[in-house]
């Protein structure tokens, strides 16, 4: 028996090999039992917790198969064997690539987890659509990272590549600007939301209801019905008026009467409009008064405010108030101005 342990094969005696075979054995075990022991943990650690972080360190953790740490253990015992070089830097290349095969995937798993919960916390389907792009765009990165991590410890010279990426990303970046441009000002529409489908909003002289926001331009039904489409870029960069966002309307309009209405009359006015507004519901009364002499009318001011965002609804109240208005003058006998002129002619 000792002869046979005594025995040299490959510059290693056949004790070397029985030693480093008990040490793959054994650590193959151990490995296994701390995977066990910890993936135990985590998972009793995750049903006391909310968040999704050791969810996807569990997750992570069950990527670890026994093929890779039996091979890291393998790679441990045949460090403590004679082998030639080429030997051991061939299995440690293959060691580096499944790492850095394991650790893009962990990146990937965590930024899966994290985007999953973005996506489910959002209700538009545009701002997920806008999420869904950002995380390929991020699991793309990842991977261009690690192949460059990969070649940079394969011994081979990157400078060169990484500037020539750098060189094309701006090429392409100048090439498609525009689109660029639009695709960023996509994100801040969804991540900001300075408005969303459904909106009223009023750009510049165009003015219509948000219906899609999409990765390049925004589509706006018009008053009139026709789609207004304009680019991402253009709104971000534009001053819009979001309508929906109002929680209420101020309204500003002036009423005349004529030169011949007596005093008493006009003193009458405010009160009149006062017990109208007192009268409609979802409207408060700002202000009313006797403010100027017109050419041919003299001129009360009346301001209020409607207590809802809606245009239809702020049309419905002005049209009350108007009849209103005009019912009051009639059962006073006031008389509404309208532009005149009056001639004199001296004989």
């Amino acid at each position: 028996m000792q002869e046979f342990l005594a025995k040299e094969f490959w510059n290693n005696t056949m004790q070397e090999y029985a030693i480093a075979l008990a040490l793959l054995v054994g650590l193959i075990i151990i490995f296994a039992i701390f995977q066990k022991f910890v993936l135990y943990r985590l998972e009793k650690l995750a049903k006391k917790t909310k968040t999704d972080l050791d969810d996807a360190v569990i997750e992570v953790f069950r990527t670890i198969k026994p093929p890779l740490y039996g091979f890291i253990v393998f790679y441990i015992a045949v460090g403590t064997l004679s082998f030639p070089d080429i030997v051991q830097k061939v299995i440690g290349a293959i060691l580096i690539i499944w790492m850095i095969i394991i650790v893009t995937k962990a990146a990937q798993i965590f930024i899966n987890k994290f985007f999953q919960k973005k996506i489910e916390e959002e209700e538009g389907r545009g701002t997920k659509s806008a999420l869904g792009a950002i995380k390929i765009i991020a699991k793309v990165i990842i991977w261009v990272l690690g192949l460059l991590l990969l070649l940079s410890n394969l011994g081979i010279n990157i400078t060169s590549l990484v500037a020539g990426l750098g060189i094309g990303g701006v090429a392409v970046a100048l090439a498609l600007q525009n689109i660029l441009g639009d695709l960023f000002s996509s994100f801040a529409i969804h991540f900001d939301k300075p408005f969303i489908p459904g909106d009223f909003v009023v750009v510049g002289d165009k003015q219509g209801t948000v219906e899609k926001i999409g990765i390049k331009s925004t589509r706006i039904r018009a008053l009139q019905g026709e789609e207004i489409v304009i680019s991402n870029q253009e709104l971000t960069s534009a001053q819009i008026h979001n309508f929906k966002k109002m929680k209420e309307r101020k309204i500003v309009f002036s009423i005349g009467t004529t030169y011949e209405t007596p005093t008493k009359k006009l003193k009458i006015i405010p009160y009149m409009i006062t017990k109208i507004f007192n009268d409609i519901s979802d409207a408060r009364l700002d202000r009313v008064h006797f403010k100027e002499f017109e050419d041919s009318s003299l001129n009360f001011e009346i301001a209020y405010y409607v207590e809802a965002p809606e245009y239809a609804k702020y049309l419905d109240i002005q049209q009350e108030i108007n009849f209103k208005i005009r019912e009051g003058f009639e059962n006073e006998s006031i008389e509404m101005a309208y532009p005149t002129q009056t001639l004199y002619v001296k004989k």
